[in-house]
């Protein structure tokens, strides 16, 4: 399901500016065509602020059902159209781009992050994740550590982005699967326990990492 003619998009500018990037802006769809959607300039919500685009400007939109699910993409600044008011032209996906989020699933992406784990209060240790996403970790550890189905973890998970910054990610994560591989364990987990701030860290992560892969 595409987005529509008069339907709200909220957007995310890719920007060096790590303040920035994180800003979200509200938009409306004012036309469509073939391959291009026309929105009306982006404005920050609770400040009247509207948000200048150019040429070329990399963006994660989203836009929610009735039913309250929201459907994610990637695009880009394609032009501008001089109307009664100014609108901005942006690459309309394609459909089987479009990722829908519900309350319980979000995109996962393959990566090797750090991960550094605190086990009962005390064992600490370094892992590698193999996938991340705003639902939960897999990663790889030494065989050694005593970590079973059900299992809590304290875990700082070091997120890059494309601009070059680096953040970190704090959670509490509940081993839901062990698997030995070659030695080690594949641990996966999900979020027991983690604030909007940090999930948003990750989820940025996933969509500019899945942007990256689209361009190879």
């Amino acid at each position: 399901m595409l987005p529509t003619i008069n339907q709200f998009l909220y957007l995310q500018v890719a920007s060096s500016d790590e303040e920035e990037a994180a800003l979200e802006y509200k938009s409306r769809i004012a036309d469509s065509s073939a391959d291009e959607l026309l929105i009306d300039v982006p404005i920050l919500e609770g400040t009247g602020r509207y948000k200048r685009l150019y040429l070329g400007d990399e963006i994660s939109a989203y836009y929610m059902t009735q039913e309250g699910v929201k459907h994610y993409f990637n695009s880009h600044v394609l032009g501008f159209r001089e109307d009664a008011v100014r609108l901005v032209r942006i690459r309309k996906p394609e459909p089987d781009s479009v990722t829908k989020v519900q309350r319980r699933h979000f995109l996962r992406v393959a990566a090797e992050l750090e991960i550094a784990i605190t086990l009962s209060g005390s064992v600490r240790f370094i892992g590698v994740t193999d996938d991340v996403g705003g639902g939960g970790v897999s990663f790889m550890a030494d065989a050694k550590w005593p970590i079973k189905p059900g299992t809590e973890l304290d875990c700082w998970l070091l997120v890059p982005y494309r601009n070059g910054s680096v953040d970190h990610a704090q959670f509490k994560a509940e081993v839901i699967r062990v698997k030995l591989e070659n030695g080690k364990r594949q641990i996966m987990a999900k979020f027991a326990k983690i604030a909007d701030s940090e999930r948003q860290r990750i989820i940025r992560f996933c969509f500019e990492r899945q942007l990256d892969f689209r361009k190879q």
